[in-house]
């Protein structure tokens, strides 16, 4: 009882909880499912963008590309080992992601079509992984906090590269401008569904938001996120496709309409467009990797058994 005392004060003070201090089971396993999809988000996300990396349209372009699907890898490695802190395994994780037994986010089960695809996920999909993260930085977990605060620079500077191919793609001709239109008529519903289900519909949220490991709701965070992509979207010259999207002066925010959740259900379930694709070819990165992981593994240990020889 004096350790839940203890753990509650924190939480009331507003501090984190760090790996060695005594934390409730239910608490250290909501951080593991979260932290864990989070990390699979990251891993399997570098697969949509990555798939236009030899197709790019110049060698900027190419750079661009390369360097954000870079970071998405790193911010996977940080969330792994911030998991790795509670206990977790990370092969166990990764075995967990490429058998079905865990989740990632729907998002990432949708095709990237065109190049302008590329330009979306930067603004749309970052643009929402921002306003779900930015909070994270402040969460009651201290590894996972600080693993959240370079994550959500790098994010940052993604949703900005993103902003800037669609803005150089709206000055273009009139079929780049077309592209990049049909680009934010397929992400817009899917994006608003990455903050996960309606509240009501939400398991893990009022918990999450208890405990301080989420700060705000799922809806809470969909608003805001709208709030701030609809004049981005009127400065770049684009529509969203919502015909019930309009400002509401009385509540101080923008009415939009309901995303199609019978969909999300659907895709978080393993029936999306790119589901099996997306498993499919982390399953086999991973196995084709194995023998780099017995490589490195060797290679320490002769290291280790050098080292203490010479001691």
């Amino acid at each position: 009882m004096e350790l839940e005392a203890e753990f509650e004060r924190v939480l009331a003070a507003d501090q984190r909880v760090e790996p060695r201090d005594w934390m409730p089971d239910g608490y250290r396993r909501t951080l593991v499912r979260q932290i864990a999809q989070h990390a699979h988000s990251e891993i399997i996300g570098m697969q949509p963008e990555g798939n236009w990396i030899s197709r790019a349209p110049s060698l900027r372009r190419k750079a661009i590309l390369l360097a954000k699907v870079q970071d998405e890898a790193g911010h996977g490695l940080y969330l792994y080992a911030a998991a790795e802190t509670l206990g977790a395994d990370r092969a166990d994780l990764t075995e967990r992601l490429i058998t079905g037994r865990q989740k990632y986010s729907s998002i990432f089960n949708y095709p990237t079509l065109t190049f302008a695809d590329v330009g979306v996920i930067g603004w749309l999909v970052d643009g929402a992984a921002i306003c779900n993260q930015v909070p994270l930085c402040r969460t009651s977990y201290g590894p996972y906090a600080r693993a959240m605060i370079r994550v959500c620079k790098e994010e940052s500077f993604h949703q900005r590269q993103g902003y800037e191919l669609l803005a150089t793609m709206m000055a273009g001709t009139d079929a780049q401008r077309s592209m990049v239109q049909d680009a934010v008529d397929r992400w817009w519903w899917p994006s608003l569904m990455m903050f996960g289900p309606p509240d009501a519909e939400s398991a893990n949220t009022e918990r999450s938001v208890a405990w301080r490991i989420k700060r705000n709701t799922n809806d809470e965070l969909r608003q805001k996120f709208v709030d701030m992509t609809v004049p981005q979207a009127a400065k770049l010259g684009v529509t969203l496709p919502d015909p019930e999207l309009r400002w509401n002066a009385e509540r101080g925010h923008h009415d939009f309409g309901t995303p199609d959740w019978d969909e999300f259900r659907r895709v978080v379930g393993g029936d999306g467009p790119c589901n099996a694709q997306r498993v499919a070819h982390r399953r086999t990165a991973h196995e084709e990797g194995e023998w780099v992981r017995a490589a490195a593994t060797a290679h320490a240990a002769k290291r280790a058994a050098r080292e203490a020889g010479a001691a």
